[in-house]
């Protein structure tokens, strides 16, 4: 990378936590892909497009705004490299020659100036170090007229179905992990609308979507999978093993009331941002 501008979110991302999540990448895109539709809707890609996808992680959004943009080119841009070999190899294996990836900070990245007509996120741009900056850069990468969509996460509802099946264990958790600092800043619209003024944008619209998303096979699976999550090991390896096995099986109970044919799905909410470059 040529300039970061948070040495932390970099060492986290380099590390074992982006290491973890570019091994089960397909966990993660199941994870989060219950959004992708409505993204996509709002970013509206042509087939001549030039996209640029801030915080690809392993590239999923990216393969899928190339192959909407099948004339033009899709540029996923992230500062974690293993998840970026993980990208590479699977823009390769499914014969996508028109996405490309970057490591960089998006806050920071020497962009072509006016080179893109989309920019697209799935929830990559909540972790800069100063949001107001990062969107004025990611602004000039734009060109007049050209268009962002991004989602972020809401508040979690207290008596939502997520917040009730792992609320066992968030009451022991003391801190986000190094790369999860910063999940939350952009969960309140009126701070959204603040940062995208800011950074120059105009017609900027933000609105709830609500989704599924899909957490394993069956309870085991899904408990398995949040357990070994780096920001619920980061708070919970240190505690006494009685103490973890006792939550594992309250949550693991949770989970088992949202078992389906289709496996276990509880109902989340994003916040679906979109502007424009004047």
């Amino acid at each position: 990378m040529r300039e970061i501008a948070d040495d932390r979110q970099a060492q986290a991302w380099n590390g074992p936590e982006g290491v973890h999540w570019a091994d089960h990448h397909d966990r993660f895109d199941r994870l989060n892909g219950g959004f992708d539709d409505a993204l996509f809707a709002a970013a509206a890609i042509r087939e001549s497009d030039r996209v640029l996808d801030i915080g690809c992680g392993t590239g999923q959004t990216t393969r899928r705004a190339a192959r909407q943009a099948g004339s033009g080119r899709a540029v996923g841009i992230d500062i974690s490299a293993p998840m970026l070999e993980r990208a590479r190899a699977l823009s390769a294996e499914e014969g996508i020659p028109n996405a490309v990836f970057e490591q960089g900070d998006a806050e920071v990245h020497p962009f072509p100036s006016g080179g893109t007509d989309v920019t697209i996120s799935r929830g990559g741009v909540m972790f800069f170090a100063d949001h107001a900056a990062a969107f004025t850069n990611i602004g000039r990468a734009l060109c007049p007229g050209g268009r962002l969509a991004f989602i972020s996460p809401s508040m979690p509802d207290p008596q939502g179905e997520s917040a009730q099946v792992f609320a066992p264990a968030h009451a022991l958790m003391r801190e986000p992990s190094p790369a999860a600092r910063g999940m939350m800043s952009l969960s309140d619209p009126a701070r959204i609308q603040e940062v995208l003024a800011a950074a120059g944008f105009a017609d900027v619209t933000t609105v709830p979507v609500e989704g599924l998303v899909h957490w394993g096979r069956d309870a085991a699976d899904a408990a398995d999978f949040f357990f070994a999550m780096s920001p619920v090991r980061f708070n919970l390896d240190s505690l006494p093993a009685e103490v973890t096995a006792a939550v594992r099986e309250e949550v693991t109970t949770g989970l088992r009331r949202h078992e389906t044919p289709e496996g276990v799905r509880l109902g989340g909410a994003v916040w679906l941002t979109t502007a424009t470059r004047p």
